[in-house]
């Protein structure tokens, strides 16, 4: 009984560290329907085990819940338990009379020798706690902690009333919003004035809310119909190609209608700008910048590489690192620099050199094209970024430990990917130097719309600028290497590497 008993409650420590851990969570839950019904009865019948000393023997018990659903994550729940015949537990026994004579008795009976019946009944009442998984889906299961307290029609061993704490779980399968049946486990530490005792319950029945059953409410309305309450027509949908059961096609944070109507964003595109943001989540809600302008502040760094990478402020021009961006051209499958280039890397040197404490982020991108495979792009625009790092480390005498060297193949473009002409604006080398100062520190203005290309900074320093190149050939893998899968076209994460 003891190993049971220690059993009983190493589970119901457990559970409560379960229900308190799970409880954090509530904070992720969303507001519970309006139109829920809050309260429900549920009558039931089950079966009581005790323990195999105790006076009496396991029985059916029948009996009735009222609930209160308090919010999404718990409903108090109350019931009130009837055991009609709990019939008299029996041992065998061995004792010496008063003769001295050894006795047996393999019936004998542990409720008649501690109450002096052979039958008895009981009524249990409960209040508990239920901490729901899915409240709202079909399937319901959740977890219970709370107490009872038992009452006994005679005296068993010292008493009639005992106390006992209550724990377990169960789970519901919602019909509608009216029925659902239910199962549910519970176990008891019972302090019966000699020792703890566990007892458990196992019991299934049904569940009804009352002021579920409201009378459908037809209205007639005109206009054209917008069946996921968007903003938009389901005729406009279809002229925008965005999904009219979908309020938000693109699940960038934003409806359709408010794509279209409020922002003028692309409600196809969860990154109009192609910064790495999304258009609702992050830069209308969360960071207050411009879904439509890749840089807001115009400090001259996108306002997803000012969150992500640099953890500047991106409504705030003064904070952005120092942006060179190359436009270099490599040979097909190549991650060696040409000589004309050199001018171009021996300014970032420079101002690298006037700077000793400043470090460097190479940064290496790729286009993509309709057959462009993921992983070959990867390691060819970091094989280009650690190109670039070599020489400033060899030629223009860089420590390598003020520089880092990444590759992001074609998931952070610059500009939207054509897929099959290619975009050379997304095919570049991008490095930004954090801790410089100075007019070292400015960035070049943004160039007007329409240009292809961001103009180098500091070529005055070099003379004539040799910067800007023809677009590049694609950046696809050989043909011997092109087995590999197609990646979707929408860019992946920011933070991919």
């Amino acid at each position: 009984m003891r190993s049971k008993v220690m059993m009983s409650v190493a589970a119901a420590v457990a559970m409560g560290s379960f229900v308190c851990l799970l409880q954090d969570q509530k904070s992720f839950a969303a507001e519970e329907p309006e139109d829920i019904p809050k309260w429900y009865l549920s009558p039931k019948a089950g079966w009581m085990d005790f323990e195999g000393d105790e006076e009496i023997k396991d029985s059916f018990i029948f009996g009735a819940s009222v609930g209160y659903e308090w919010n999404e994550w718990w409903t108090l729940e109350g019931s009130l338990f009837l055991a009609p015949y709990l019939d008299e537990n029996t041992v065998g026994h061995t004792w010496i009379d008063e003769n001295g004579v050894t006795q047996y008795d393999p019936k004998w009976s542990l409720l008649y020798h501690s109450a002096g019946v052979h039958d008895t009944a009981m009524i249990m009442a409960a209040l508990e706690g239920l901490f729901h998984f899915t409240r709202w889906d079909r399937v319901d299961p959740y977890l219970a902690i709370g107490g009872n307290v038992k009452w006994f029609k005679d005296e068993i061993k010292n008493g009639q009333i005992f106390p006992s704490i209550r724990y377990g779980g169960g789970i519901m399968y919602h019909f509608n919003d009216e029925w659902a049946v239910r199962a549910d486990w519970r176990g008891y530490f019972v302090d019966d004035k000699k020792e703890v005792e566990a007892n458990s319950t196992i019991d299934a029945g049904i569940v009804w809310y009352w002021g579920a059953r409201v009378p459908p409410k037809f209205v007639a309305v005109g206009g054209p119909a917008d069946s996921d309450g968007d903003g938009l027509t389901d005729d406009e949908e279809l002229k925008y190609g965005t999904d009219p059961f979908d309020p938000d096609t693109d699940d960038d944070g934003l409806t359709d209608g408010e794509e279209v109507k409020k922002y003028g964003t692309d409600p196809l595109n969860p990154d109009t700008d192609w910064d790495g943001l999304k258009d609702g989540y992050d830069e209308v809600k969360k960071y207050g910048t411009d879904p439509l302008r890749r840089d807001t502040d115009n400090g001259g760094v996108a306002d997803g590489h000012e969150v992500i990478e640099d953890f500047t402020n991106p409504l705030d021009p003064r904070d952005d690192l120092r942006l060179f961006e190359l436009y270099i051209k490599f040979d097909y499958d190549k991650a060696i620099i040409r000589p004309e280039y050199f001018p171009q890397l021996d300014v970032i040197a420079k101002v690298l050199r006037r700077h000793p404490g400043a470090t460097a982020r190479i940064e290496g991108h790729a286009d993509q094209f309709k057959k462009s495979s993921y992983s070959y792009n990867m390691k060819l625009s970091k094989r280009r970024a650690q190109a670039v790092l070599d020489y400033l480390a060899t030629s223009g005498g860089i420590e390598r430990s003020r520089m880092t060297a990444v590759g992001y193949g074609f998931t952070r473009p610059k500009e939207k990917p054509d897929l099959v002409n290619g975009n050379p604006n997304n095919r570049r080398v991008e490095v930004y130097l954090r801790g410089v100062e100075g007019e070292d520190a400015r960035n070049v203005p943004v160039p007007a719309e329409g240009a292809s290309v961001v103009p180098l900074p500091d070529e005055a320093e070099k003379g004539t600028a040799q910067g800007s190149s023809a677009p590049q050939e694609p950046e696809t893998q050989p043909a011997e290497a092109a087995k590999s899968d197609v990646k979707p076209l929408a860019p992946l994460p920011p933070d991919t590497k």
